[in-house]
């Protein structure tokens, strides 16, 4: 049999076993968490007699050992953690094993560890890790409990790389090492000779040690005296990595030896641990680093985890383990049918043949010198003034700038020598080192030498950059661009302390390259290690070598693309040391090839290499003629050398495939100097190492090291106009003055104003970086932008301010809509169209309220485009996105201008196609933010070409487009002669621009690659301005961003702007409207209906079908009161939302309804009006939270008493909805009705169920906002009068009262405390239960008629309860909720009539959502208790941030707050709906 267990169960099963008693019930609660799930084995006959065959089963004691050391002057002591958890590590282990093989051997014993270790004390007190094996081999000889000579034992062994201080405090690391394998080798022998039936486990403990140290470093940052370690920089996280990986090297090679595999009863494998993970520093819920008692009462927790992981990797074959982390969920693996053994290296079949298989790599010579055949090597005849006549031999003194790079580290370095790579051989250092000469060492330094034998500056042998060897090397290991300027400041003053040098007359080289330790951790803070941040802090150096440095050539070597060293990280056959590559460089070589995070890195990569071009070609350092800064991009597309085998040659690298060998160094050093004679524009970008670079000459002609000047080369124009030229010579307005729309020249527009989204809110414009893409450059807005005049700026105003100077509304500068500047110009990024008549609304109060605007007689063009938005999140939720929703919410905004806006043409721009924007985001040549599509336009920009997402886009483009085209033909807006709606059509179908290299021009868009820069701005308002005068039918419906657009002129023939009458256009006829609606019933066919089999005996893989029981608890809503919208007393329980079973889900849409699709045999619903007939129908008329408790009793008993169902083996669904009552009453009785008794007594009635029902999934309706009650109790004073008496204390405040701002704060908190109750992990224990908060009214779109007021046929007579109509909406969204995964749940209701709105099971999870289904390790999900910046209901309100910018801010948070990112709440999804 193959039954599903809980780990608690298991725990109970060895508690009951085990003479030892593992601890009582209740403890390792964590074990929980995990799903274990393992074929059940009898207890074989007779134990294994070969360790190599050793199943679960066999092993009958498990303990351990370790030596956990904590480094002095921590901030937090682990004695102290772990007083508050009661437990170590050592001991949560043996439990957790023991727990685990229980399944397997009821009757394991554990023994505990030696006293003493349970405490982690400090280097001087620690226990010697010998004496504990002593100590524990005793305890096990003397146990009477077990056989010590026949008994299989598991034994771990947790051991330390030393504190993270050795690599400081040792003055020799070769040591440090050798003095810890010596150490921990006596340990593993005393054991390998002491005890028979054997399997130890060796786990690295040293990131617990460093646990302790970065905790130090992080409290003691403003007091770096308590830290007894010196150590300071990025250089001492490259001592300690290394030594860590040298530590762990060495063992895998001494048990690679099979030192301790002789006997066929022993051996010891060494099984990864957790990676880059701090237990006492893990991210809280907020993504912010604690250290605080509620993390130490975690502590247990975590080291269950790292107890499951161990598991897992002894399921795991040798060369096959992998390292954990704590971003991952962990499922506890079992032993397979064909390998059913602990995995040893003799059963893996594992072999280290790594070193001879790649003996080629790594053969190579080991001299590097060159020939220089140059014959001229003389200086100038006279000492040159001019950078820009600058020979080789005038160059007297050479300096650098760096990382670890220029530093040197590693580069004479022997193959394997990992702890060499600390050295920095200086002497070698392709742009600065003098070790030996030409002849042996290629540097920059020695060819310079061969025309200057006097150069001076250059360094040798090995050292810091603090050494006299050192010289004018100042590259400092680990160093970022943001230590650059430091770095110049020391330079500076060690030339003006030289007394060799003569600062103003000598000639100085000074190289800078920088960038590699910026983008190995730009993921950790994308703010800090940005493109913009990177090229201000080069700048900050560059400007002051330029102020305080003359005489200077400076090369400025382009940053590498460092995916490439990706290509020693993947692969599994060489011996790169992948530990430490993680730790140095985790954003380079962690992330999945094609993921989000990988493109991100190789867009800041690009960004890196174009931002420093610009930086240089801006001509900021060519302002004098005796100092320039030179690109010198030979390593711009450098690849990965090769061997000629296809593999990536390792012999280019030091020992830590990262740095650079003398190898590279010498083929750089080649490089750069033959960049150093190349002309600007030609170049050399792509200098592959692997390649034989022979040294170049200066020619005759050309002898000097070339700069832009003497190049000839120009910089591309930093400042491009975007003006344009108007030739019409007909400017004058109509005379008289126009009274039809139709017969409206240019000059008689005397009021401009526009709608939409960021596309017109001007978001991006003129943003040169990702970080400036919330600002709203409305003034250069192609529609409404008013900056400068049509000379240097092209929009719609500006032409039209030829015609009209006076013309007012048009945006200026930047700001949102709110600000004065904006003006008219009233769109807002992320709008949708629902936020659209929101917009209308306060554009004509702005122009009703105006002096300046005479509102009755002026003439408007007021632009509208919107549907964005829209398009990218059709696929999400195509019933919300439908052309139907999208198409009403223009209507009703057309409808507000045509009924209130006199004297007005509105400019209709139809729809974008925004498929072709695809062909940005998958051109890898091309700059731009891949990474940030699915932010930015998931419906889109992510997926395959062919994809049913795509497909759905485009299809609902289509239909977007036909739907306006059908509104507008419909002569709506044709009724009388001043007001009329055009469609301009020219978007239907955008061309990308491509560039003379064939990919597509990023110049037309923003940095985003979305948005389009002020270049596409100038572009589209030519193509608006033109499409306005071209007659309709005769529009163009295409737009070429490239094109060389002429702006038209209005002709003698066709003066006017183009509408349906002065274009002779005809309108089709009107389609037929639909038959009325008959009923609120609703279509469903899912294609799986059938029960689980066997009946399903955890929660979590609840099916549908498996539901036999429903049940209810709450209110008037769920007795239904106002299904029959005329009547008010009667309770129509039958069409209760959650519990009615009236008919079937063809005419009554209900949750039993939908159920009894699945089981027809559902038992509990309500049907018709009476008492009687109420089923499980608990809910009371009146009730409060304070009822639940009896409600839920009732329900109980109901159920217990039951002869039509099986108390203890049905599954039972049960929905709570309750607080209505407790919110409308609270101002009369706060105590009563505080926040506080309202989860109390929610979770009174939880308990309940908690207690005495067993297999229930219980639904918790969030309490809507009742505060859109307001708006719709004003719609009618019949409404006003019922509403105010069933809710005083939502309607009866004064608008921005403090009363009203507290009621609505209550019904905040009512959600957000009612959330973390359930979301708690309160209800979790048990597998058969339970509880689930469905959030789809907390953000729900008050339901409007064709007039922009609240539609009542959602409502009863008394506009407080709902109409069946309203009901049937509820259980659509109920039953939608259950289906989606916890953190994707939709967080509002569309009130919109669709049959086929609901979804079926997921084909590959057909379960009801749990937390735990859906991939929730712990309750997180807490809905932050905030005030809303608007009412709750207000209709559909704008200023709400959107997708297009918001979501910008999402990843620039990311990076600080990935956790709170990966555990978010379900509010995520929907910010941008108006509340119900």
């Amino acid at each position: 049999m193959k039954p599903s267990l809980g780990l608690l169960f298991l725990w109970l099963l060895s508690s009951g076993g085990n003479a030892n008693h593992l601890e009582e019930q209740g403890k390792l609660k964590a074990l929980r968490s995990f799903q274990f799930s393992c074929e059940q084995a009898m207890l074989p006959e007779t134990p294994s007699s070969s360790v190599h065959a050793l199943r679960p089963a066999d092993i009958k004691t498990v303990t351990a050992i370790g030596s956990l050391q904590r480094t002095p002057g921590s901030g937090i002591h682990h004695e102290d953690l772990l007083q508050s958890t009661g437990k170590s590590l050592l001991e949560v282990s043996v439990e957790t094993l023991a727990a685990l093989i229980s399944s397997f051997n009821p009757s394991v014993l554990h023994q505990s560890p030696p006293s003493g270790t349970k405490a982690v004390a400090s280097d001087s007190q620690a226990i010697d890790l010998l004496h504990q094996a002593e100590e524990i081999v005793k305890l096990m000889k003397e146990n009477q409990m077990m056989d010590f000579q026949n008994d299989w034992k598991l034994i771990t062994v947790f051991f330390s790389a030393e504190n993270p201080c050795s690599s400081c405090a040792c003055t020799e690391l070769q040591n440090c090492l050798l003095d810890n394998v010596e150490k921990l080798k006596a340990v593993l022998d005393f054991l390998y000779k002491m005890v028979p039936k054997a399997f130890v486990n060796l786990v690295d403990s040293t990131e617990l040690t460093t646990s302790s140290l970065a905790h130090q470093d992080y409290n003691n940052a403003s007091n770096p005296g308590r830290n007894e370690c010196n150590c300071v920089g990025e250089h001492f996280t490259l001592d300690d990595n290394i030594l860590r990986w040298s530590y762990q090297d060495a063992w895998e090679k001494l048990l690679e030896s099979e030192r301790y595999d002789q006997k066929d009863d022993f051996t010891v494998v060494l099984q990864p641990t957790f990676q880059e993970r701090n237990l006492l520093l893990k991210p809280d819920k907020d993504g912010f680093i604690t250290a605080s008692q509620t993390q130490a009462e975690n502590l247990e927790e975590d080291y269950i985890f790292i107890a499951v992981g161990l598991w897992n990797n002894m399921m795991e074959p040798v060369g096959q383990k992998h390292p954990y982390d704590f971003t991952k969920m962990l499922q506890v693996q079992c032993p397979s049918q064909e390998n059913p053994y602990l995995f040893t290296y003799r059963n893996s079949n594992y072999s280290s043949s790594l070193e001879t298989s790649n003996a080629k790599e790594i053969s190579q010579g080991r001299i590097y010198g060159t020939n220089v055949s140059c014959f001229d090597r003389d200086p100038s005849d006279t000492v040159p003034v001019s950078v820009h006549n600058l020979k080789p031999a005038d160059i007297r003194v050479i300096a650098a700038l760096g990382d670890s790079l220029t530093a040197g580290n590693g580069a004479a370095s022997k193959p394997y020598n990992l702890v060499d790579v600390l050295t920095q051989y200086r002497g070698v250092s392709w742009s600065v080192g003098g070790n030996e000469n030409i002849s042996t060492v290629t540097t920059l330094a020695n060819i310079l030498r061969e025309f200057n034998p006097s150069l001076i500056g250059y360094s040798i042998g090995t050292g810091k950059e603090t050494t006299v060897n050192a010289s004018l090397n100042q590259a400092v290991a680990g160093n970022r661009a943001e230590h650059v300027p430091a770095q110049v400041r020391r330079l500076v003053d060690r030339m003006k302390n030289d007394t060799r040098i003569n600062l103003q007359t000598d000639w100085k080289v000074i190289t800078l390259f920088i960038g590699g330790n910026d983008l190995c951790d730009f993921c950790k803070d994308p703010v800090r290690y940005s493109p913009e941040n990177y090229t201000n802090n080069l700048q900050k150096a560059l400007d002051m070598l330029h102020r305080e440095v003359p005489r200077a050539f400076v090369n400025l070597v382009t940053i590498l693309p460092i995916t490439s060293l990706r290509e020693l990280y993947m692969p599994t056959n060489n011996r790169c040391p992948k530990w430490l590559m993680r730790h140095l460089c985790p954003c380079v070589v962690k992330p999945k090839d094609n993921s989000d995070e990988f493109k991100k890195l190789v867009y800041f990569n690009r960004k890196y290499q174009e931002r420093t071009r610009q930086l240089v070609e801006s001509g900021r350092y060519d302002t004098t003629d005796d100092f320039t800064v030179v690109m010198q991009p030979f390593l711009t597309n450098v690849k990965m050398p090769k061997t000629q085998e296809g593999l990536p040659d390792r012999s280019y690298f030091a020992p830590d495939c990262f740095h650079f060998s003398q190898k590279s160094h010498s083929q750089a050093a080649r490089a750069l100097w033959n960049n150093m004679l190349e002309p600007l524009g030609e170049k050399t970008d792509n200098q592959q190492m692997e390649d034989e670079i022979v040294l170049s000459c200066p020619s005759l002609a050309e002898p000097f090291l070339r700069t832009y000047k003497n190049s000839n080369y120009t910089y591309p124009k930093e400042t491009p106009n975007y003006g344009s030229q108007l030739l019409c010579e007909d400017r004058s307005p109509s005379s008289p003055p126009a009274t039809s729309v139709h017969s409206l020249k240019p000059a008689d527009v005397k009021i401009i104003a526009a709608l939409g989204d960021s596309l017109t809110a001007g978001t991006g414009i003129a943003s040169d970086n990702l970080l400036d893409l919330d600002t709203e450059y409305r003034g250069l807005s192609w529609s409404i932008g008013g900056d400068a005049s049509l000379e240097n700026v092209t929009t719609l105003p500006n032409i039209f301010r030829e015609f009209n100077v006076t013309i007012m509304g048009y945006s200026t500068g930047i700001g949102s809509e709110n600000d004065s500047n904006a003006f008219l110009n009233q769109a807002v990024p992320g709008a949708q169209a629902e936020h659209l008549p929101a917009q209308a609304r306060n554009l004509v109060r702005l122009m009703k309220t105006d002096p300046r605007i005479d509102f009755s007689a002026d003439w408007k063009l007021i632009t509208v485009h919107i549907g964005g938005n829209d398009l990218c999140n059709s696929c999400k939720d195509p019933n919300h996105y439908s052309a139907v929703n999208f198409i009403r919410r223009i209507q009703e905004t057309l409808d507000i201008l045509h009924e209130q806006v006199p004297k007005a043409l509105v400019s209709l721009v139809d729809v974008m196609d925004l498929l072709p924007l695809r062909q940005l985001f998958v051109d890898t040549q091309v700059q731009c933010p891949t990474y940030m599509a699915d932010y930015l336009c998931s419906c889109v920009l992510t997926g395959e070409e062919n994809s049913p997402n795509l497909t759905m886009v485009r299809e609902v483009t289509r239909d977007y487009q036909l739907g306006i085209r059908r509104l507008v033909d419909s002569g709506r807006y044709d009724t009388h002669e001043n007001f009329t709606v055009i469609i301009q059509p020219f978007l239907q179908n955008p061309k990308v621009p491509f560039g003379q290299d064939g990919h597509p021009d990023v110049s037309y868009f923003s940095p985003d690659c979305f948005h389009p820069s002020q270049k596409g701005h100038s572009q589209l308002a030519k193509a608006l301005w033109n499409a306005v005068l071209q007659p309709v039918g005769q529009k163009a419906d295409s737009f070429d961003f490239a094109a060389d657009i002429v702006l038209d002129c209005p002709t003698q023939n066709k003066p006017f702007l183009a509408t349906y009458k002065n274009s002779n256009y005809t309108h089709p006829p009107v389609e037929p409207t639909d038959e009325p609606i008959e009923n609120w019933g609703s279509d469903l066919s899912c294609s799986e209906q059938a029960p689980s089999s066997p009946v399903p005996t955890s929660v979590h893989e609840l099916q549908p079908a498996d539901i036999k029981v429903i049940g209810a608890l709450g209110d008037s809503l769920t007795t239904a009161v106002g299904a029959n919208a005329a009547d008010l007393q009667t309770d129509w329980r039958g069409l209760s939302w959650s519990i009615g079973g009236d008919g079937t889900l063809e005419t009554h849409t209900t949750l039993p309804n939908i159920l009894k699709k699945f089981n027809p045999n559902l038992f509990g619903f309500s049907t018709g009006s009476s008492e009687e007939t109420a089923g499980f129908n608990v809910a009371k008329k009146g009730a409060t939270a304070l009822n639940m408790t009896a409600q839920a009793h009732e329900l109980v008993e109901l159920m217990r008493r039951s002869s039509k169902i099986n108390f203890k083996e049905d599954w039972k669904l049960i929905t709570v909805l309750v607080g209505g009552n407790d919110l409308c009453q609270y101002c009369l009785d706060k105590e009563t009705y505080s926040v506080q008794k309202y989860v109390k007594h929610l979770q009174d009635a939880l308990d309940i169920f908690y207690k005495e029902l067993p297999r229930v999934f219980v639904n918790v309706v969030e309490i809507l906002e009742i505060s859109g009650l307001r708006q719709v109790a004003a719609s009618s004073s019949e409404c006003a009068l019922t509403a105010k008496n069933a809710c005083p204390c939502f309607l009866n405040p004064e608008e921005n009262s403090s009363e009203l701002e507290e009621i609505e704060r209550v019904n905040r908190d009512f959600q957000a405390e009612a959330l973390q109750l359930i979301n708690s992990g309160r209800y979790e224990e048990r597998e058969d239960f339970t509880v689930v908060t469905q959030p789809f009214f907390r953000n729900t779109l008050l339901p409007l008629n064709s007039n922009g007021k609240p539609d009542l046929s959602f409502f009863a007579a008394d506009c407080f309860h709902f109409s069946e109509r309203g009901y049937a909406e509820m259980a659509m969204a109920l039953w939608n909720n259950m289906l989606e995964p916890v953190g994707e749940k939709q967080t509002y209701n569309n009130f919109t009539h669709d049959r086929s709105k609901l979804k079926c099971p997921n084909p590959e999870k057909r379960f009801l959502s749990t937390l735990r289904n859906s991939g929730f390790r712990s309750s997180v999900l807490n809905l932050e208790k905030t005030k809303p910046s608007v009412p709750y209901w207000t209709v559909i309100v704008a200023a709400v941030a959107g997708v297009l910018v918001g979501s910008l801010f999402i990843w620039l948070v990311s990076g600080r707050r990935i956790k709170r990112h990966q555990h978010e709440t379900d509010t995520e999804k929907n910010t941008k709906m108006t509340t119900f």
